[in-house]
């Protein structure tokens, strides 16, 4: 059920019948309810409890084994008597969510994002390596947006992403996962959800923070794990890590917490701003997130960041493989 909508849609429709009895009429009354979105009302009919609790990681594939997040091995993980923050599940927040859609052997897949501020209330934040696969019109995949997904629950309902709606940076495309690590980050610009209501209206945002350091203390990661049907956080902090392996260069945030496997991909790592959050990461980059689940990384929220959200934001053309 699309919660707060139908309650505001129900007052709306009650106070105009108030005014209209009153004799003020149609035009003392500016506000009316926002017209249900069919595309979005297809893809919450297919996906269905049954087929979302069935969903699998997108990096479930050779080479890494369930419990990591990329397919590369080298030194990445924790250090001899480092201590590991425990994570624990939990109904999630409405700020962050799962992508979800279908592969071409028709199973479903998810990544996890979080909603960012922005002037057209409708983008969400995630990882290069779990949008990268959606540039220019959307295949038929059934790919939506559910935020705080639960136990089979969609309590805002599910936001498809618009045609032409996904932007990845271009040297992400150019580059490749590996080598353009240091660039894993993107941005979908999603529909409203069932009852007409853009994704910002109906959960809040989180704010996109750029240029802020490396060091971040109290950090609260969130992520979807694979199997499980409710997500998972942690308290930490992030410090600076210098890439040791030449085939995945940069520099990114490192961040420890225990459980962040396969599925977790594209969380946000959240800072305490202003009374709310603020995100200074997502889980992807150097060897895609990390290749242990007590070890995360992500891409460096620096000018390419902000210039790419901008790009979102206002429409510009999105890049996409082989468009340089």
């Amino acid at each position: 059920m699309v919660r707060r909508t139908r309650i505001i849609r129900h007052a709306a429709l009650a106070a105009a019948t108030l005014l209209v009895s009153a004799g003020l009429g149609s035009a003392a009354f500016a506000a009316s309810p926002a017209d249900p979105n069919p595309d979005a009302e297809r893809l919450s009919a297919y996906w269905t409890a049954a087929r979302l609790t069935a969903a699998v990681p997108d990096e479930e594939r050779g080479g890494a084994g369930p419990s990591a997040r990329g397919d590369t091995t080298t030194v990445d993980g924790p250090r001899p008597g480092e201590f590991i923050p425990p994570s624990s599940s939990f109904d999630g927040i409405p700020q962050a969510g799962t992508f979800f859609w279908t592969d071409d052997s028709g199973t479903g897949r998810t990544c996890s994002g979080s909603v960012v501020r922005s002037p057209g209330h409708d983008l969400v934040l995630s990882a290069g390596h779990c949008l990268k696969g959606y540039a220019g019109a959307s295949p038929r995949r059934h790919l939506a947006f559910v935020p705080q997904y639960h136990d089979g629950l969609k309590p805002f309902g599910v936001f498809p992403v618009r045609d032409n709606g996904v932007y990845v940076p271009q040297e992400y495309y150019d580059r490749g996962e590996h080598a353009g690590a240091a660039y894993d980050f993107g941005f979908a610009v999603t529909e409203p959800n069932e009852e007409g209501e853009p994704l910002e209206d109906a959960t809040g945002a989180v704010e996109l923070l750029t240029g802020t350091g490396y060091a971040h203390t109290p950090v609260r990661m969130i992520g979807y794990p694979g199997g499980a049907q409710k997500p998972l956080e942690c308290l930490s902090r992030t410090t600076k890590w210098v890439s040791d392996d030449p085939a995945d260069p940069g520099t990114f945030s490192r961040i420890t917490c225990d459980g962040f496997v396969g599925g977790t991909s594209g969380g946000p790592m959240l800072v305490p701003w202003h009374g709310e959050w603020g995100v200074v990461g997502v889980i992807g980059g150097y060897h895609t997130g990390g290749n242990t689940p007590q070890v995360s990384y992500s891409a460096y929220f620096g000018d390419a960041t902000r210039a790419l959200y901008e790009a979102a934001a206002v429409g510009a053309p999105p890049a996409g493989p082989g468009s340089s």
